[in-house]
């Protein structure tokens, strides 16, 4: 089966992006370089096509109850407009995936979009539909990933791009994780303040024929993931795939940092497990850290104390193009985490003097 394309991708190839697999997915990661589309995130505004990002739309009488259960932090308290970052674990409380859901305006009922990771909407979808059925809960699930086009418009100038293409739509008004419905050039879309870079900026979702009307109006420099990987590395955001896998790197949200998404007051899979994590704490945790020496930290690198014990492994890590000095993320036992503590990241077998250092790595 061939790589999925976003609706955009003759657009993208005729501005000179190179392309690379993510997620299942055919999607540009850079068009000028990413040192210069990380900048102009940083100090300006950037544009990403992130139409990769999966959607999935859960409706009907008993939405809230099947949203609840199968997410972690507590979906009754959004109202129409509001979204939450949140996790969906397994029975042991391991992170099966980190979303964001919306609560979309009511239509006879509440509806709710949420956002799993690339090239996980088949799964998200069978799961969804199998626990409702099995809960017997009466909710139309519908994977609308190739309904909607997807743009994350980022930077300290984000606001002024999305209000050019939509100026009556007073998107200034939208604090953090809100979102609207909003006529840009025209075309309805789903517009939220949330983002992935640490920036100011703002998520839309238009429907896939009108992705490059959307687009177009838009001033903004074209980025690609490179960038946006570089960008939440900084921040200390977790990839899914690299800092948690259920497979591969199986951690709970206490473990990954994320502790902050569940609500134990809530009922949900996983909750007696996450429940027991929290009373026993955690023997790892995620941290950021910064490399001494030359190098450059890779997935999958060793990290060790200062006697040289392997003590963990680095799930990410870049080339900060802010800082212009070596970071990356990983797990560590808890005795060595605190900041500033010494360790030291196998690169390519020699050691590299490194330091903890709590995300973010930016100001």
């Amino acid at each position: 089966m061939g790589l999925r394309k976003p609706p955009l991708y003759d657009v993208h190839a005729d501005a000179g992006a190179t392309f690379t697999e993510f997620g299942g997915w055919d999607m540009p990661v850079e068009y000028d370089s990413i040192k210069a589309e990380h900048a102009a995130v940083r100090e300006s505004v950037g544009i990403f096509d992130v139409s990769h990002m999966s959607e999935i739309e859960v409706s009907g009488p008993d939405a809230t109850a099947l949203m609840q259960r199968l997410t972690t932090n507590d979906v009754t308290a959004l109202e129409p407009g509001d979204s939450q970052y949140s996790a969906i674990v397994n029975d042991e409380g391991v992170i099966v995936d980190d979303t964001v859901v919306y609560r979309l305006p009511d239509r006879d009922e509440r509806v709710y979009l949420f956002v799993p990771n690339a090239g996980h909407d088949e799964e998200m979808y069978d799961r969804w539909t199998s626990f409702r059925d099995d809960w017997d809960l009466d909710a139309t699930v519908e994977d609308v990933t190739e309904d909607w086009a997807m743009f994350a418009v980022q930077g300290p100038d984000a606001l002024d791009s999305v209000t050019d293409a939509a100026p009556d739509a007073a998107l200034g008004d939208l604090s953090k994780f809100q979102a609207t419905f909003a006529d840009v050039a025209g075309v309805e879309c789903w517009v939220a303040r949330t983002g992935y870079t640490g920036e100011d900026g703002f998520e839309l979702l238009c429907p896939w024929a009108d992705a490059e009307t959307v687009w177009a109006a838009l001033e903004a420099t074209p980025c690609g993931l490179g960038s946006r990987d570089t960008l939440r590395l900084e921040m200390g955001y977790l990839l899914s795939g690299q800092d948690f896998d259920p497979e591969t790197e199986p951690r709970t949200p206490y473990e990954a940092g994320i502790g902050f998404v569940v609500d134990l007051d809530t009922e949900f899979v996983g909750r007696d497990a996450l429940e027991r994590r929290r009373e026993a704490g955690v023997e790892e945790t995620f941290v950021g850290f910064a490399l001494l020496d030359r190098g450059v930290p890779r997935h999958g690198y060793d990290i060790a104390n200062s006697d040289g014990e392997v003590i963990g492994v680095v799930t990410s890590g870049t080339m900060s193009p802010t800082l212009s000095e070596p970071i990356g993320l990983g797990y560590v036992p808890v005795e060595y985490a605190d900041d500033e503590t010494e360790v030291s990241v196998l690169v390519r077998g020699r050691e590299k003097r490194a330091v903890i250092v709590t995300p973010p790595f930016i100001n």
